[in-house]
């Protein structure tokens, strides 16, 4: 199928007085300068603009009911001579292969190094040539220096076309996003973020990178996030080490004092209030209860007065040393309390993918950080990822997030046991061409006949 996407420009004339800026030189006698915006916003452009990357990959998907390859496309800069690239988790994501166009027209292929969901930030290598010139780079800037008003400029390959750079301010530099961003505040800009330009950096007035570009809004005006280098400083070091990032978990959910959202107020102005804890998590096995107030980790105040504060909190705890107590200073009833919690690694963020050909469904691992929903009904097991239409697994009514529970009365809860299964049934199709498979679908039980005879596939 032909997409056909309509782009609408606008021209529009700028006219930019110059700034006045504070000089040091002596026998300057107002000690103000006339600086020409254009040329700093065009020297901080020039540091940057030649380390920016189009980055194309090919990666897997299962959602449609079948193992598919995807072109996807992205931004990076490069951070070190020798090739080290930034660029967003969710640019790599499954990505089987990765080339990456440079400024001056080289293309070279690159490798994964390591990712990190949670924050959605991917460290990879080029594969430069040998006795190749040191690359064009960036450095990271300072992104806790920035103020509401300062100029940054977004830079990136939006909707795959060449490099572009787009200039605005500093909308709000404490950005909280409930949904996404568990250790880390964004930084909000309205220069403009298109698709394409995740990835990409984002640049102060200085030439350094204060934030990789990672979401944008369609509506209600130009409105762009980017993951502040103050987070990638921390992430970056743990990738190039070990390829991830081992969060410790604890299973605490957090809330902070005065939670204007909820309309929940609670007295006194240090800590930070636990919601819940996670069922079987170590917060939970070393007694601590919703309502305890949090003040303290190993000595150190944790405090949360808005929701702002609460992802500094989580990256606090989530760096932790796992398996070794921590010691937890607590206000239970407003009596003091101490507590030993011994984090554990949080492990993985997502559920592994199977295809299961002519049964044309797709199969997931539950998850508990990924599926909470489905983990709640069974910690153990596999669901339904994907159903293809038309297909078998469809016709026999199979849904989405239906969690599979037996083949053929057999008990499954890994995808090694449902392959081996699988691949069977497929052997003998000649002979047997269904098979019953027990699901559990929103609490309930239910029984399925899957019938695949008809190989949609050839048809």
């Amino acid at each position: 199928m032909t997409r056909v996407f309509t782009i609408l420009v606008f021209c529009c004339s700028l006219s930019v007085p110059a700034i006045a800026a504070e000089s040091a030189p002596a026998g300057d006698a107002g000690g103000l300068e006339r600086l020409d915006f254009r040329e700093v916003v065009k020297q901080a452009k020039d540091k940057v603009f030649p380390a920016v990357v189009f980055v194309k990959c090919l990666r897997e998907s299962h959602e449609q009911g079948k193992k598919r390859t995807e072109d996807v496309s992205g931004s990076g800069v490069i951070i070190s001579p020798d090739g080290e690239l930034l660029t967003n988790w969710h640019v790599v994501e499954k990505a089987t292969e990765v080339r990456c166009l440079l400024l001056d027209g080289q293309a070279m292929d690159a490798k994964v190094l390591g990712t990190d969901k949670d924050t959605d930030l991917a460290l990879v290598q080029l594969v430069v040539p040998e006795n190749a010139k040191p690359l064009p780079h960036a450095v990271l800037g300072d992104s806790t220096k920035l103020k509401e008003g300062d100029f940054v400029m977004a830079m990136g390959a939006p909707w795959g076309l060449s490099r572009s750079v787009s200039i605005g301010i500093i909308s709000c530099k404490d950005r909280f996003l409930p949904e996404a961003g568990e250790y880390s505040l964004w930084l909000q800009t309205d220069a403009s973020i298109s698709p394409g330009n995740s990835g990409g950096p984002l640049v102060n007035t200085d030439g350094e990178i204060v934030g990789i570009n990672t979401r944008g809004a369609f509506f209600g005006g130009d409105m762009g996030f980017a993951i502040p280098s103050d987070t990638i400083r921390i992430i970056v070091p743990q990738l190039r080490e070990s390829g991830h990032v081992n969060w410790s978990w604890m299973g605490l959910q957090l809330q902070p004092l005065k939670d204007f959202k909820r309309n929940m107020y609670f007295d006194g102005k240090e800590g930070v209030i636990v919601a819940e804890t996670d069922p079987d998590s170590p917060a939970r096995r070393a007694g601590i209860l919703p309502r305890d107030r949090l003040l303290r980790v190993n000595g150190k105040p944790l405090n949360a007065i808005t929701e702002e504060n609460l992802p500094a909190i989580r990256r606090e705890l989530g760096l932790l040393p796992k398996h070794k107590p921590a010691r937890l200073e607590l206000l239970r009833n407003s009596a003091p309390l101490v507590l030993e919690v011994t984090p554990r690694e949080k492990g993985k963020v997502e559920g592994e993918e199977l295809d299961c050909p002519r049964w044309d469904m797709t199969l997931k691992t539950i998850n508990q950080f990924e599926n909470p929903d489905l983990y709640f009904h069974r910690q153990k097991g596999v669901f339904v990822f994907g159903i293809k239409y038309p297909g078998n697994a469809s016709n026999a009514g199979l849904q989405s997030q239906d969690i599979l529970l037996k083949i053929e009365g057999k008990d499954v809860t890994t995808l090694d046991e449902v392959k081996a299964i699988h691949e069977e049934a497929i052997r003998n199709v000649g002979t047997k061409h269904r098979v019953l498979l027990t699901v559990l679908r929103n609490g309930l039980m239910r029984q399925v006949v899957l019938d695949f005879s008809r190989e949609y596939e050839k048809e």
